[in-house]
Formats: C-alpha cells, structure tokens, sequence
C-alpha cells in the first residue's frame, strides 16, 4: 500500500477494481490542512481517463507488476519504443506516459523502468532525476532578488519547468521527476 502522497507518474494502482495508471500528480499543501494530491489516471482496461482529487494519506492498493530496465530507443507516431539490455523492443503509447513524455528526447541515456500488465507495456518510469538543458527562459530581471524569485523555463523536449532567477538558456539543470521541480543548476 502506497499513500496517495508516494505515488508519482507511472505507478499503478488499483482503484475500484480496475488498475489505473498515475500520468500526473500535483500536491497541494495549504495552512494546517492535509495534503491534498491531484490525479490524472488512465484506466489501462477501457483506455480512459479521469482526475481526482486525495487526500495525501490517503492509502492505495500499488499493483505490483512486472517491471523490466529499459532506455530509450525511438518515437514511431504515437508509440515510444523502448529496449532492454537483450535488446527486445516495447512500445508504449504516448498517451501513457502523461508527463513523463516531456523529458523524453532523443540520446536518453538515463535508464527507465517500463511496466507490463498482461504482457502489455503500459507505463513508464522516468529516474528521479534527470538533467536537461534550458533551450528558452526568459533574462533575469533587474532588481527582482527579493525572496525566491522563479521564472518558466523550456527544457530540451519540450517541457516546462520553472527555474530560479539565475538560470540562464543553455544551462543544464537537474530536475525531480516526481514533482516536476528544478533542483540545481549541474
């Protein structure tokens, strides 16, 4: 059993008889209240998705099921193509992997875990860490140091993360794939 607040894009779970795969989660703290996590889930049986809102406690039941170190091979429209070290080749649809797609790009040299469910790839996860350079953030702006100041930055792939002030476009960052967040610039 895994709380609500554990579970990170990839993860499945079991929920009202149907195992569901997390594609997004999102926690949200507020004053002396409990966590509360936000949830895109696909139902992996009938191919369709829905939000939902936990409690942060709140406990679930983690199928597990098999899991098998992969790398990232190639993108043949909408399947992700991942191999394992006896080069064996799975395809897992774009719309699995949520926003785990954002820091797929091609040479990922980082090592991911793909899951199957009736020997079928349906997920993927990412490292909790990954490093990707800055292709877009805006300049630092003059006399915005007061507190932690952030600004939107485009990453290779495509995705979005917000940066501390001082990143710069080229830089390389390192980033908690669980949350989405920068950690530090590498």
């Amino acid at each position: 059993m895994k709380t609500a607040h554990e579970l990170r894009p990839g993860n499945v779970i079991m929920l009202d008889g149907s195992p569901w795969v997390v594609q997004k989660t999102e926690t949200t703290r507020s004053g002396r209240n409990a966590a509360i996590v936000k949830m895109k889930l696909k139902n992996v049986l009938q191919d369709s998705t829905t939000e939902t809102t936990f409690k942060g406690e709140d406990k679930m039941e983690d199928i597990i099921l098999e899991r098998l170190a992969c790398t990232y091979s190639y993108y043949a429209d909408p399947m992700y193509v991942f191999m394992d070290a006896e080069y064996n080749q799975y395809d897992v649809e774009a719309d699995n992997l949520g926003d785990a797609g954002a820091y797929i790009v091609d040479g990922m040299e980082e090592e991911c875990s793909v899951t199957f469910y009736e020997g079928k790839a349906i997920s993927v996860e990412l490292p909790v860490t990954i490093v990707r350079e800055v292709t877009y953030t805006e300049p630092a702006a003059r006399g915005d140091t007061s507190g932690k100041v952030m600004k939107p930055a485009t990453i290779t792939g495509g995705g979005t993360v917000t940066v501390a002030e001082f990143v710069k476009i080229g830089d390389k960052i390192e980033i908690d794939t669980r949350t989405n967040e920068f950690k530090k610039r590498v």
